[in-house]
This record gives C-alpha cells, structure tokens and sequence, in this order.
C-alpha cells in the first residue's frame, strides 16, 4: 500500500511540475518557412505563421541521435523543424529557447535548405 501511494505521489509532483515548467512561455512549433536576420517565421501544423523574434539570450539547440547538442543562430535553415519557447514583448513573440532538428531527407528532396547568413 505505502509503495502504491509514493508512486502515485511521484507521478502526481511529475505531472504538475510539468504543467508548470515554463509559466508564462508560448510554444511555437512547426517547420521554419524565412528566416530574417533578427527573426524566424514558422508554419505551424494548423498552417499558420507565426514570426518569433530572435534576441541574443535566445539559446539554441540541435536535435542529434535524440540529444540535444548547442548551436547557434547561423546554424538553422528554412525547412528545419522547430520548438520554440518564447516570452510576450511589445506585442511580439520573442525567442528564449529554439530546438530545431534537420527533417529527413527523402530520395525526391533535391534542393538544400537555405541557410541563415550572418
């Protein structure tokens, strides 16, 4: 009985620590259609776009062999797919975190993603 409830405890603290895990933030997730010097537009799964501004706290992070890598801004490319974590700021989504992961390549792919230049 007491191992049933501290495993009931322990998922209990997981889930509401994840609910909370990132207060205020809004996630923005999708594939990266143009990328501007200070900025990024996604297209979201529901087919929006949604342009994030990029700030230089913002911290990015490759997706590799389900590890998470840094990198850095110069590194993401239109096509990508992406998470992002971000804050509200003067009417504008603003970047604090970027996980971005190359899509697989299928045998019709034939053009290389656009690179970010700095």
């Amino acid at each position: 009985m007491k191992f049933r409830l501290s495993v009931l405890a322990s998922l209990l603290a997981l889930f509401t620590g994840t609910a909370f895990a990132h207060g205020n933030e809004v996630h923005v997730k999708g594939m990266i259609e143009k990328i501007n010097g200070d900025s990024v537009r996604v297209k979201t799964a529901d087919g929006k776009s949604v342009e994030v501004k990029l700030a230089a706290s913002t911290v990015y992070l490759v997706r590799s062999n389900n590890e998470d890598k840094p990198a850095k801004a110069a590194d993401l490319a239109v096509g990508y797919l992406v998470v992002i974590h971000a804050t509200s700021k003067n009417n504008a989504l603003e970047a604090s975190e970027i996980k971005f992961s190359v899509p697989i390549r299928t045998k019709a792919a034939t053009s290389a993603p656009t690179k970010l230049k700095p």
